[in-house]
């Protein structure tokens, strides 16, 4: 069995062991397998064991590797967890299957003009800023509730869940419990929050998907 494979069954595992713990279903929590900077050659040992879903961060790097793939594995579900400019909106909707990272309003323009023209409905998340911070990207805490009812009034858009990425030096529960609280306010059921440093505390927060990847892969390549 390849290392990662063994990595991502002990990934698993401790999901498992957390939503125990935690009296919830381990079902109703998606590994996103997060294979940024990583080849077709260090991945298709998971999709040879069944994996199948996947997290990258630029959709030109994605491109790369992930349309073969798709069509050798048909059942990949493929998810854009990086930013997104508005440019690469068309190349976005015909790779991946959920987009993450919505996070204004002409990404959200763009994302539904695309899935319309194309024929194709995408899982759409808003992302989160929960901690405010001016560098990264994600709509505000505080004009979250609004955003989500403007992408879906508005714009006609399905928004499944909500999305963040805590400040690396802060306590990340804190954070997961906003993003909770406001996907309660949206009325929107699903978290993705929890990344290889914190996807346990997440998963104890009713996280409902987790992106990790260097407690996969190792370092980055």
């Amino acid at each position: 069995m390849s290392n990662v494979v063994e990595q991502h069954n002990e990934v698993v595992g401790r999901i498992e062991k957390v939503c125990k713990r935690s009296n919830r279903a381990a079902s109703e929590v998606a590994l996103i397998v997060v294979s940024k900077t990583f080849g077709p050659e260090d991945i298709t040992p998971l999709l040879d064991d069944n994996c199948r879903v996947f997290g990258e961060n630029r959709v030109q790097e994605a491109q790369s590797k992930w349309v073969d793939l798709k069509q050798q594995y048909s059942d990949i579900e493929l998810h854009l967890i990086g930013p997104l400019q508005s440019n690469k909106a068309e190349d976005a909707v015909a790779l991946f299957d959920v987009i993450q990272t919505i996070d204004r309003e002409k990404i959200a323009k763009a994302i539904g003009k695309e899935m319309e023209k194309q024929g194709r409905k995408l899982k759409l998340f808003v992302q989160v800023n929960t901690g405010s911070e001016p560098q990264k990207a994600g709509i505000l805490p505080g004009e979250a509730v609004g955003f989500v009812k403007k992408c879906q009034e508005d714009f006609g858009l399905e928004i499944a869940g909500l999305m963040c990425i805590p400040p690396f030096d802060e306590n990340p529960g804190p954070h997961f419990a906003l993003l909770r609280k406001l996907a309660e306010g949206t009325g929107v059921s699903e978290l993705s929050m929890g990344m290889s440093g914190d996807f346990e505390t997440a998963v104890e927060f009713g996280a409902t998907s987790v992106r990790v990847g260097s407690a996969i892969f190792g370092g980055r390549g």
